[in-house]
């Protein structure tokens, strides 16, 4: 699988994006490097406010702001917007329905951090959240336009956003609808709905299943809440055999939970395989070997789809496409934190 390889997308792209809207503001609480928005805050710095470690004071100045007419964008690693700060988030900033953007980075098993930096279950938790709007980036092109459809949401957005080295999955005019899924590939026998980081692991199966004479319809969400969008029906509907979702989180709560309801409130009885975290916390390591522990890569996909056809499909690691390799080393390895 050749993909384009993009390096920080969101640091030139958000500080050309902001430049023509003066209410918007970022405030970051000591990861601004790590959350690349150092850049940004060199080119608007009366726009910046670091508010130290101090994630909860940060939820509610965030809600004081967007009360005045800002926009603020919190730029902090996921579980500290949710876990470290959710009263304050829940009463000063969902409750009140205002236009904050929670900028989350390290979504998942992205992070070697292990448990207290790995976002597994932020997506159950927002989703109960209600005003909540939720996105998910999953390549370079969904990092560049998730700008504009937070943008245009009036009230709370949560972004699971990627940092750093990513691939270019989609065409830069291919860019993130809201509430609008991608369809990547269209069959008959077997449904699989992605979202994040796991669509790069179904795109390495799908010439292998594909070879194998299976006929799939694989869509990439990016909107998690609402989830609404009638071509996830429409796909649910139209496999043969069952659905497959894939998602880098905890199967509980997540993108899983959400197709599941889906299929209970429309009756459709089709079996649902559910690939993610099994009510397990990850431990540290790199994200390949993490995917592959705990069954969330291309190989868990193949053998996920063997289980819903019924057959086996003689697929092995040679016949997917080659993972991308990453460098386990200096500054990738610096900024894991």
């Amino acid at each position: 699988m050749t993909r384009d390889i993009v390096q920080r997308p969101h640091v030139e792209n958000f500080i050309s994006w902001a430049k023509d809207k003066p209410s918007v503001l970022v405030l970051s609480a000591d990861l601004t490097n790590s959350c690349e928005v150092g850049l940004w805050r060199d080119t608007y710095p009366d726009r910046f406010f670091s508010m130290g470690m101090a994630e909860q004071n940060m939820l509610g100045f965030a809600g004081g702001l967007a009360r005045q007419g800002f926009e603020p964008f919190i730029h902090t690693f996921a579980v500290f917007i949710y876990r470290r700060a959710y009263d304050q988030l829940a009463m000063s900033v969902a409750y009140p329905n205002l236009r904050v953007r929670l900028v989350g980075f390290l979504p998942g098993i992205v992070t070697p951090g292990g448990v207290t930096h790995q976002a597994i279950e932020d997506v159950a938790i927002m989703r109960a959240t209600p005003n909540m709007t939720i996105l998910e980036t999953g390549d370079a092109t969904d990092v560049e336009s998730v700008l504009d459809v937070a943008h245009k949401v009036d009230g709370p957005v949560y972004i699971r956003m990627l940092r750093g080295e990513m691939p270019r999955l989609f065409d830069k005019e291919d860019v993130m609808q809201f509430n609008r899924a991608r369809v990547l590939s269209q069959g008959r026998d077997v449904a699989i709905i992605t979202a994040g980081i796991a669509t790069e692991e179904a795109l390495r199966a799908a010439p292998a299943l594909a070879k194998s004479g299976v006929s799939v319809t694989h869509l990439h969400v990016s909107t998690l809440k609402p989830f609404t969008d009638p071509q996830i029906l429409e796909a649910i509907q139209n496999a043969k055999h069952g659905v497959i979702t894939m998602e880098n989180h905890i199967v509980t709560g997540g993108l899983g939970t959400a197709v599941g309801e889906v299929m209970a409130q429309h009756g459709i009885g089709k079996p649902l395989v559910k690939l993610g975290l099994n009510d397990a916390y990850a431990h540290g390591a790199s994200k390949a070997y993490l995917l592959r522990e705990y069954g969330m890569d291309a190989m868990a996909l193949a053998r996920a789809v063997e289980k819903l056809v019924g057959a086996p499909l003689d697929i092995d690691e040679r016949a997917l496409d080659q993972a991308r390799e990453e460098d386990a080393g200096g500054a990738a390895k610096a900024e894991a934190l």
